[in-house]
């Protein structure tokens, strides 16, 4: 499976090589890889994406990282491997006017929902019954202090000299009606949680989290989202034997 994407222009010459799925071809479930192909994208550069199957690494690919394990890329040549560096690099290489700034500028947005997926590990991968409902309590609650700040107005929201109570928020994104790079981080593991706790433990994401279901929605209208993910049915089968089943 090769992808090339159009962009702004052939300044740049980046391969990002993501994990396949199961079929050994499409996009496999691997919420750094869907990060960095959501990066790139909202920078709107041409890139290259080409999918991994790690039952069968190709021998070029082997030779170009060895050790690696995907996501990583390869720009001009040169390989990068650390996910929080290539963020950073992308960030500083692909700066305006030409490209778009894609970090958040408020601090909260890049913790925001920083635990979730940690509390969601622990909860999906628990044999004991009788440790359940509090794992279930700690994904809740950790999901509900992300809908606390979706729910609360940024600065920019706020009307300094209105006399009105003040409204909630009702951003997109973490931070704003944007896109940024804390989105990137976020979203592919929130997917994940949602798509695999209701597969394996019928969890569903609370519908009063109002904020929290706003922001997903908005995420599945942008084709950056989208088009980068897995399917539903593969992040299942990579979850099929780390969901541990709850002992009778």
């Amino acid at each position: 499976w090769f992808q090339h994407l159009p962009g702004k222009d052939r300044f740049f010459d980046f391969l990002l090589c993501v994990q396949a799925g199961s079929d050994g071809e499409s996009i496999g479930n691997c919420p750094f890889s869907q990060r960095l192909f959501m990066i790139l994208w909202l920078k709107g550069v041409v890139f290259n994406v080409t999918t991994v199957d790690l039952k069968r690494k190709p021998a070029d690919l082997h030779n170009l990282a060895p050790g690696t394990h995907p996501p990583f890329l390869t720009f001009n040549g040169e390989v990068k491997t650390d996910i929080n560096k290539i963020e950073e690099f992308l960030e500083e290489a692909l700066c305006p006017p030409k490209y778009p700034k894609l970090a958040a500028r408020q601090r909260e947005s890049n913790t925001a929902g920083n635990d979730i997926f940690a509390k969601f590990s622990a909860y999906i991968k628990n044999t004991k019954p009788e440790a359940n409902a509090v794992l279930e309590k700690g994904l809740t609650r950790a999901l509900k202090k992300l809908d606390d700040y979706l729910n609360s107005p940024l600065p920019e929201e706020i009307d300094a000299d209105s006399m009105e109570e003040e409204k909630g928020s009702s951003r997109c994104f973490l931070d704003g009606n944007e896109l940024t790079l804390a989105d990137c981080n976020l979203l592919p593991k929130l997917h994940i949680v949602k798509v695999v706790a209701k597969k394996y433990r019928s969890y569903d994401i609370p519908t009063e989290m109002t904020g929290v279901w706003r922001y997903l929605k908005n995420a599945y209208t942008r084709d950056e989202f989208t088009n980068t993910c897995a399917a539903d049915a593969e992040i299942e089968t990579a979850y099929k034997d780390v969901a541990r089943r709850l002992a009778k």
